[in-house]
């Protein structure tokens, strides 16, 4: 498949987990791939590599999404490198639960930073140089619209700024959307407890679920998408939370 062909992507955060199972679909629909990592530049170039198996050109950046210059710097590359931005995917976040009654400000201030102010500061970069046509694509969290706890909710706060900049994108010609993946793409950032009571909350087992909520990624980077922005998808399962079912602690 080739719906890709000629684009230009940027994925954050791309290097393991769901954000290498995005790089592989977008270079497998044609697309060139940059990625970014934090920790692990072994494993992003393998990434990277496996996008360049599939006959596209890919690289990988390090850079921290909460930094401003390391952002700008890392779109500037992909720039340079791929010429041009066509697509952005901001996939880097952090999922903390703790009480509103004695959540620090460093808590919420780390949550509100990684979820919502880094993926305004990876679009405003990429708005430099995105034109008409562009795809700005978010990945958010079943936290979003399920959250039993006070923290998790600023990941709300992601919908709303998306939803605030659909209009005014539209003007340009670009559209920017939420996806937000079920509980396969957290249970590594949670209590084993939570984990085992999760998928017991879901209509459908989601098994991997990475390669889904890539297709839906895919699918909002394409030219069929023209029409939609400012959504909120869910690939979750049918996720339907029931707070008598949250028997174990959901604080660490």
């Amino acid at each position: 498949m080739t719906t890709l062909a000629n684009k230009v992507a940027l994925v954050t955060g791309g290097s393991r987990g769901l954000g290498a199972v995005i790089v592989k679909r977008l270079a497998a629909e044609g697309a060139h791939v940059a990625l970014t990592y934090t920790n692990n530049p072994d494993k992003a170039s393998e990434i990277a590599g496996a996008a360049q198996a599939l006959g596209v050109r890919a690289l990988a950046i390090e850079a921290n999404s909460a930094d401003p210059m390391a952002v700008a710097a890392a779109v500037a590359l992909t720039v340079a490198e791929l010429d041009g931005i066509d697509i952005l995917v901001n996939n880097t976040s952090v999922l903390v639960s703790a009480p509103v009654d004695t959540c620090d400000m460093r808590t919420f201030d780390r949550t509100l930073t990684a979820n919502v102010r880094a993926a305004f500061v990876t679009i405003q970069a990429a708005l430099k140089h995105m034109g008409p046509g562009g795809r700005i694509i978010n990945i958010g969290n079943l936290a979003t619209e399920h959250a039993p706890f006070v923290v998790g909710a600023v990941y709300a706060t992601l919908v709303g700024l998306v939803k605030g900049m659909a209009y005014e994108l539209s003007l340009r010609g670009i559209t920017i959307n939420t996806v937000q993946p079920g509980p396969v793409d957290i249970v590594d950032s949670i209590s084993v407890d939570l984990a085992k009571t999760l998928p017991g909350l879901m209509a459908v087992p989601q098994g991997d679920g990475n390669e889904g909520i890539a297709a839906m990624v895919a699918y909002l980077a394409s030219p069929e998408a023209n029409d939609v922005t400012g959504a909120s998808l869910a690939i979750d399962g049918g996720f339907m939370p029931r707070v008598d079912r949250f028997k174990t602690p959901v604080f660490p």
